[in-house]
């Protein structure tokens, strides 16, 4: 069943951000492992398949053997943690741990958005996409079943755009604030390296794994890129390598240099993501299948989401593990950005 022996082994695609996001993460982490290019409509043949059908899939060894699939990547990273030693990308810090949290879930659950949006809105985008998911997983299939397969896939997801909540009265807010986060970026990067000091956190690579395909892989976004950051173009490419960086504990950013540089990216999280969080989870809650909403002082409908309900829940419990003084840090930093929103009713 296995195909590499003394390898962790995953089941992922080139077009898929979190495959991206985990094989980045994994390169630097120097934990052995293969990946299998595949999907859930090709498996490996003898391999598990996970209750909730997802890319990345890992298979972990099962302790009286056999393979375990796993999917969600964010409690992945904290398994790995646990198992693999050295190179950590979790903040020993609680105040940096809890920041860290936060805008992994905004890259993973907000600018997965804004990667859907991209990829199917717009048509030059759409008959960008539709090829490329076929090639990426079958790169020998015939032309002419190529472009039926394209067809067919592209119909279906520029069909459920819906669903994250694009449509032509969310456009504006979607990519408006996508051009805001390059920006945001582009300032920690030439500031200190990465998003939390001048080594990277499993927030640096959520945000890596979405903008491997708005940054490069969609033409409409991939423009924006250009034209906005070329810093942050260039800083994708080094990130999908890391396994040369030697980290030391030092390079994580002080709580006090933290204050100057992390505030543009949590202004832009309590812009968008905090009010989408309160909104679905508010309509979860109610047992509304749809919910409306301002998002960037614009209309925001879409239907509920009961992940991203437990997201906030999630994100709750971590500010809630903190000791008072981490609290009170933590509020101190998001005051005035609206993510202190998220932090209520604790």
């Amino acid at each position: 069943m296995s195909l590499s022996a003394g390898s962790l082994e995953l089941m992922g695609a080139p077009g898929s951000p979190y495959t991206r996001k985990m094989l980045a993460l994994l390169r630097f982490r120097r934990i052995p492992h293969a990946i299998i290019w595949a999907s859930h409509r090709n498996p490996p043949a003898g391999y598990p398949e996970p209750a909730v059908k997802l890319l990345p899939t890992f298979y972990f060894p099962k302790a009286g053997g056999g393979l375990e699939a796993v999917v969600d990547s964010t409690p992945i990273i904290r398994r790995l943690e646990r198992e693999y030693s050295g190179r950590s990308v979790l903040p020993a810090d609680p105040v940096l741990g809890f920041l860290n949290y936060l805008i992994e879930d905004y890259a993973d659950e907000w600018l997965t958005k804004c990667m859907f949006h991209f990829r199917w809105a717009h048509k030059a985008d759409a008959d960008n996409a539709g090829p490329m998911l076929i090639f990426w997983n079958q790169p020998a299939i015939p032309d002419d079943e190529a472009a039926a397969a394209s067809d067919f896939i592209s119909k279906r997801q520029i069909d459920r755009l819906y669903v994250v909540g694009s449509n032509p009265t969310t456009a504006e807010t979607i990519e408006s604030s996508y051009g805001r986060l390059l920006v945001a970026l582009d300032g920690l990067v030439q500031r200190q390296g990465y998003v939390l000091g001048a080594r990277p956190s499993s927030a640096d690579f959520a945000l890596y794994g979405q903008l491997t395909q708005l940054a490069i892989v969609e033409p409409t976004s991939a423009a924006i890129t250009a034209k906005t950051s070329r810093r942050v173009r260039g800083w994708l490419d080094r990130v999908e390598d890391l396994s040369g960086l030697a980290p030391v504990d030092a390079e994580w950013a002080s709580r006090d240099a933290l204050r100057a540089s992390i505030r543009p990216l949590l202004t832009e999280i309590g812009r968008v993501y905090a009010p989408f969080l309160l909104a679905n989870a508010k309509a979860v809650m109610s047992g509304a299948s749809s919910f409306d909403a301002t998002i960037d002082g614009r209309p925001w409908t879409q239907p509920t989401f009961p992940y991203q309900a437990k997201c906030l829940k999630w994100i709750r419990d971590e500010f809630s593990a903190l000791s008072a003084s981490d609290r009170a840090e933590i509020a101190a930093l998001c005051a005035g950005t609206s993510c202190d929103a998220l932090l209520a009713g604790l």
